[in-house]
């Protein structure tokens, strides 16, 4: 698994940091962690960036996301990790994402907080080809169908999934 010795911040349940371990011992020992994401919407605000990951992600693969993001490094804060994950997933860069919210996600396998973050973008869009298969913009109202419906034609990632039907009880 590529980036599997990387070393990542830990966290405890409350969200503090509490040292650093290994990707993979993280995935194996299902430890927690946390993660900066961002949501790209659009400069007029109505539609939103998403994306479908690989079918190489080792946690969950080939579903569609609309959350740029990854897991924070040992070291880095939430929005350091938000800007470079940003700018490696999406090519976006020189514009500074807007703290939202932090969502924690405890699926017994994965426990993260999400470190949410926003910025609107409608510059060009270049995917990380390890990463990401495709992507488009959709409404906002496309979005939140998606996302509600219990059994989607089109898989959505759980913890995006419940970041953006947070994202829709604040600010949608």
């Amino acid at each position: 698994m590529p980036g599997s010795d990387e070393l990542v911040a830990l966290y405890d349940r409350t969200g503090s940091v509490v040292g650093s371990a290994t990707r993979s011992r993280v995935r194996a020992e299902a430890l927690w962690h946390a993660a900066g994401v961002v949501l790209v919407r659009s400069g007029d605000g109505n539609a939103v960036y998403v994306h479908l990951r690989t079918p190489g992600k080792d946690v969950f693969p080939s579903t569609w996301d609309c959350w740029a993001g990854g897991v924070v490094a040992a070291g880095e804060s939430p929005a350091e990790c938000a800007r470079r994950e940003l700018a490696e997933e999406l090519g976006v860069h020189g514009v500074e994402p807007v703290p939202l919210f932090t969502k924690v996600y405890d699926d017994g396998r994965n426990r993260c907080h999400k470190f949410a973050f926003e910025v609107r973008w409608d510059g060009p869009i270049r995917h990380q080809a390890e990463e990401i298969v495709e992507g488009r913009w959709i409404p906002l109202a496309e979005l939140r169908a998606w996302i509600d419906d219990p059994a989607p034609e089109l898989p959505f990632i759980p913890d995006g999934r419940e970041g953006v039907q947070e994202w829709f009880r604040r600010y949608g």
